[in-house]
């Protein structure tokens, strides 16, 4: 008995000594107090121990995890993880103090003594790569020595951080870059001290850059650094100079308002010190699957020399720009749109804060806003609304239409049969309507937008019914036939009074009032296609050469409409001349006297069938030899003389496998000049000449081409063609204006910030090699020219040549130019000359243009990123200013 209460005491006295007490189960608790002779007590009636720490955390490590439970700390070594709540710690070695909820994180040395694996803390979305650090779960607070976070592009390096919260950070000797990592950083913004607030922004006391770990003394006593790729409202670093026309400059200075996730404000201003000064609003919208646009409003007020001093000048330019899309998905069956580009005729001359060189040689400004809608239906119904201006840079006129309005209604088949094809003249009828309203102003800049612009509109409307049918006769030949019925309507007509001999004229009255005419006309047209084909033997590289003809000719007549003329005595002596009330109209005046007309066209086309280059390929290759050589002409029955037109010609030939077309067309004439180069109502070859005589003839080629034309890699070729572009395919709708071949030279925009020589790729920037083993280039090529001879003159009106191209001299340096010759002239067309560098985290560029009244030049170097944008430097030479 006395054995067994020994034992007994032994096993409880062991239970409860064990530091691992607290992981023995409970029944095992129990049994010894049953074996001693003790009572349990029930375990309801003890409260229960809240959770430690160590309960709540969830951790793993490679090498070993332990528990020291005197000391109250989890230890984890080697890749060591731990997780709790919203917080992630990985790290060579973490110690987990559960008594007081604080973690410690390091690194650990390998096999050659070297410290690896860096501690990687991550809390909600700030992630910290620092050598070491303690976290305070309780308090969120946290110690950080040598730590490396990455802010939206920017990476912050700080020998020591204190987290005071999830918002807030206070660093010391901390360096700043967007350059990347540190080591090959090309610069880095130095900190003494500072205040962080992730995802948003940094404060510093004192900073100065260092470029290649020297610095410089480009320093502040404070600065602010964002590093939100947020839309944030703030200021504008203005772009600080010197031009030697209006002296020292702030440029580009202002304030930028988000006003929303759909749209933004953007407001800046220059100032010069010769009392020159600028205004700009900037504004971008958008909302998701409708609609997006922007607007733009330039005010410039520019003063030249010294007041007092010949060659003083004063002048105001403005510049408005609005462009606006709509998105198809919102509404399929309507849309709206806007591309507005109006001011100063001289604004693009005249700016002192671009120098757009596209729009400067564009002598037309245009601008259009549009809305249409569509009501699908049998037939459907289309409406569209436009206002329209044009302005002539050069002759300072305007030509408005306010608005125009465009109704039709689709084709209506009224035989038609529901259930089979039409055939037949009868079944094959069918008609249309449209309408055209139409309110046109020509004016000057200086009326634009006074009463007097008004007093010279013309409005008017059109209505036409077009009815056709078409048919086969003889199986091969298609016959068409057409009437057409116009009606317009006018709100003024005119009225000539007889000769006035008080006033030695005619007076001319306007009369306001509804007033119309109706006209119609008819014609007939027959058709048909011829093939030739010439085939060659199995031997040769051409198997065959197929010639395509599609001759045409039509017959058209019109009534004369004589009940809508009148006349009225021109002078004293009683001659009277004809009118019509509709003289001016928009829409053309009624026919006076009978029309009656053959036209005469043939258009050719001649393919032939060769072997292919490529052995691989069993199928004969079809090539084009000549596309669309047309032929046409008319004949007028019913004029006195000169009954034939002019031939016109016109033909494409595309070579160098379609990397390079050439259009040619010419006019020839069948009619004889006289001694005083006089056209006649005579034939040339009767005058001895020949068959015709060419009056007119013209032709266009462009080329593109690059190293990869060349390249024996045909993949690459292939992929060429098929991406090569139109070469006659000149002018876009661009926000810039000018030419996508940048013939015409590149727009430069004062403190112009794209990006250049880097891609993005899955949203991060792809860095290439500065060296490589072939050198890409590409050049681009147009020439023009233009013969006239209708008086036996026998000039080229036009004669030039017009060259762009770039080369990449390495991945990071890119040389490029624009120019032309006139050989007509003899003298090169406007010229620029370009080259821009990436320098990994920098960027410059310079263009020149050496001579010309726009000679002038633009050097920039700055920050690539968007973050750092305003850190740049930029002198330019502007072009010398004409103001009038």
């Amino acid at each position: 008995m006395q054995t067994k209460s020994i034992y007994t005491v032994g096993l409880l006295i062991f239970f409860w000594l064990n530091p691992l007490h607290s992981q023995i189960p409970k029944d095992s608790l129990s049994l010894a107090s049953k074996v001693a002779g003790v009572d349990s007590i029930s375990s309801d009636s003890i409260p229960q121990k809240e959770p430690t720490l160590l309960d709540k955390v969830k951790y793993t490590a490679k090498e070993y995890v332990r528990i020291n439970r005197k000391e109250n700390k989890l230890y984890l070594y080697d890749q060591a993880e731990l997780y709790y709540q919203d917080m992630e710690l990985k790290a060579g070695i973490i110690i987990l103090d559960y008594s007081v909820n604080e973690v410690t994180a390091g690194r650990i040395p390998d096999s050659l003594g070297e410290l690896v694996q860096n501690p990687y803390f991550k809390q909600i979305n700030n992630e910290i790569y620092p050598d070491s650090l303690r976290f305070n779960f309780d308090t969120q607070k946290a110690l950080i020595w040598n730590s490396k976070s990455a802010q939206n592009g920017m990476n912050v390096y700080a020998a020591f951080t204190k987290k005071e919260n999830d918002s807030v950070y206070y660093i010391k000797d901390a360096k700043v870059t967007t350059g990347g990592e540190l080591d090959s950083a090309d610069y880095y913004f130095r900190i003494r001290k500072g205040k962080m607030v992730p995802q948003g922004k940094i404060v510093t006391g004192f900073t100065n850059m260092y470029i290649a770990d020297v610095p410089t003394p480009l320093a502040l006593p404070f600065a602010y650094f964002p590093s939100s790729q947020k839309q944030q409202s703030g200021f504008l670093f203005p772009t600080i100079g010197e031009n030697n026309n209006r002296g020292y400059y702030l440029q580009n200075g202002g304030y930028y308002l988000a006003m929303s996730q759909y749209y933004d404000l953007a407001l800046t201003g220059d100032y010069y010190s010769n009392g020159s000064y600028g205004f700009r609003m900037d504004s971008k919208y958008r909302l998701m699957y409708n609609f997006s646009g922007s607007l733009s409003m330039r005010f410039e007020n520019l003063i030249s020399g010294e007041k007092g001093i010949p060659g003083y000048a004063k002048s105001t330019v403005f510049n408005v720009r609005w462009n606006h899309s709509k998105d198809p998905k919102s509404s399929p069956n309507s849309n709206f749109s806007a591309s507005v580009n109006f001011g100063s005729s001289d604004y693009f001359r005249e700016s002192v804060n671009q120098l757009n060189s596209p729009n400067f040689l564009n002598n037309t400004l245009s601008s259009s806003v549009s809305y249409s809608k569509r009501i699908p239906g049998t037939p459907s119904i289309n409406m569209s609304m436009n206002a329209n201006m044009s302005q002539n840079s050069n002759t300072k006129s305007v030509n408005l239409t306010l608005p125009t309005f465009q109704g039709s209604i689709d084709r209506i088949f009224p035989f038609e049969p529901k259930d089979r094809p039409k055939k037949g003249i009868l079944q094959n009828i069918n008609f249309q309507y449209s309408t055209r309203a139409e309110n046109r102003i020509i004016t000057t800049e200086e009326n634009l937008f006074t009463s007097e612009m008004f007093k010279n509109a013309r409005n008017a409307v059109n209505h036409s019914i077009p009815v056709s049918t078409n048919f086969k006769i003889l199986k091969h030949f298609n016959m068409g036939a057409s009437l057409n019925y116009n009606e317009v309507w006018q709100p003024k007509t005119i009225r000539y009074n007889d000769y006035d001999p008080l006033i030695d004229g005619v007076k001319k009255d306007t009369i306001s009032g509804f007033s119309a005419f109706r006209t119609y006309s008819y014609g007939i047209s027959m058709g048909t296609t011829i093939y030739g084909t010439v085939n060659f033997k199995e031997d040769k590289k051409i198997r065959s050469i197929r010639h395509t003809i599609r001759p045409n000719i039509s017959y058209s007549s019109a009534p004369s409409f004589d009940q809508y003329y009148d006349e009225y005595i021109i002078d004293a002596d009683g001659n009277t001349r004809e009118y019509t009330p509709f003289e001016g109209g928009l829409f053309g005046t009624p026919g006076r006297g009978i029309s009656q007309s053959m036209g005469i066209s043939v258009n050719n086309n001649f393919e032939a069938k060769i072997v292919d280059p490529d052995s691989t390929k069993t199928e004969l290759k079809k090539i084009q030899l000549i596309k669309n050589l047309n032929l046409s002409t008319s004949y007028n029955f019913i004029a006195e003389s000169f009954k034939w037109s002019p031939v016109r010609v016109s033909t494409g030939i595309d070579l160098f496998n379609k990397k390079m077309a050439v259009n040619i067309g010419a006019a020839l004439d069948m009619y004889a000049l006289d001694e005083n180069n006089t056209r006649i109502n005579e034939f040339n070859i009767s005058k001895g000449g020949g068959l015709f005589r060419i009056t007119s003839a013209n032709l266009n080629t462009g080329y593109n081409f690059s190293n990869e034309t060349f390249s024996k890699d045909k993949d690459k070729k292939n992929k060429e063609e098929e991406e090569e572009e139109n070469p006659f395919d000149f002018f876009e709708n661009a926000s810039g204006g000018g030419r996508p071949d940048d013939l015409f030279g590149d727009t430069i925009g004062m403190g112009n910030e794209t990006n250049r020589g880097e891609e993005e790729e899955d949203g991060e920037k792809t860095k290439y090699p500065s060296y490589r083993a072939k050198i890409p280039w590409s050049m681009r090529f147009t020439y023009s020219l233009t013969y006239s001879n209708s008086r036996n003159q026998n000039d080229f009106t036009n004669n030039s040549l017009m060259f762009s191209g770039d080369i990449e001299l390495t991945p990071k340096w890119e040389v490029g130019g624009s120019s032309g010759f006139d050989f007509k002239n003899h003298g090169f067309t406007y010229t620029q000359l370009r080259f821009n560098r990436d320098l990994d985290s920098w960027r410059l560029d310079f263009s020149w243009v050496p001579f010309s009244n726009r000679a002038s030049w633009n050097f920039f170097i700055g920050i690539s990123s968007g973050l750092l944008s305003d850190i740049k430097y930029e002198k330019n030479r502007e072009p010398d200013r004409r103001l009038r």
